[in-house]
């Protein structure tokens, strides 16, 4: 007899948040975005009355508006040091420009599959923008998909932000 898999609980968002993307799940700490998850379109936006969810909400009404915004949030995912490492450096990538994955592990001093890697396991995405970080032919994959909605997202999320993806070259 098969047993039924177990998901793991999703956990207590102080905030869901309607996006062009489909709702957002978003955990905080204390006033620190700690993850985001993408959620099923059924979820209804949610708040938890905190002024770090009102604060988010703002960063990513204004951002959503205008995709040359900065959020401006206090970010504090968990990872490890290797992680950290990758996702202050997708920070620095900014609005509106792309890195490869090659690109980004030369400066980090490591290996392209080691960047993508940690980009996949980035738990604040739209926030620490692993959109921003393509392949030398083209956008790439995200969150360890390469077709789908997933796929679609980060062509959103670049187009927003003003990226040409036909002519798409890495700085």
């Amino acid at each position: 007899m098969a047993t039924a898999r177990r998901q793991a609980p999703l956990p207590a968002y102080a905030l869901v948040y309607e996006s062009p993307l489909g709702p957002l799940g978003i955990c905080l700490d204390g006033d620190a975005v700690t993850r985001i998850d993408y959620l099923p379109a059924s979820r209804r936006p949610a708040h938890d009355g905190s002024a770090a969810a009102r604060r988010a909400v703002r960063a990513l009404t204004r951002y959503f508006a205008d995709g040359s915004r900065s959020f401006g949030l206090d970010v504090q995912p968990d990872g490890t040091d290797f992680q950290q490492r990758v996702w202050q450096a997708l920070r620095d990538i900014p609005h509106g420009q792309t890195r490869s994955y090659g690109e980004l592990a030369r400066q980090l001093g490591t290996g392209a599959r080691a960047v993508g890697n940690a980009c996949r396991h980035n738990p604040v995405p739209v926030v620490v923008p692993c959109h921003r970080v393509v392949s030398r032919s083209g956008p790439g994959g995200y969150a360890g998909h390469m077709d789908g909605r997933p796929l679609r997202r980060k062509r959103w999320l670049l187009e927003h932000e003003g990226v040409d993806l036909e002519g798409l070259k890495c700085r």
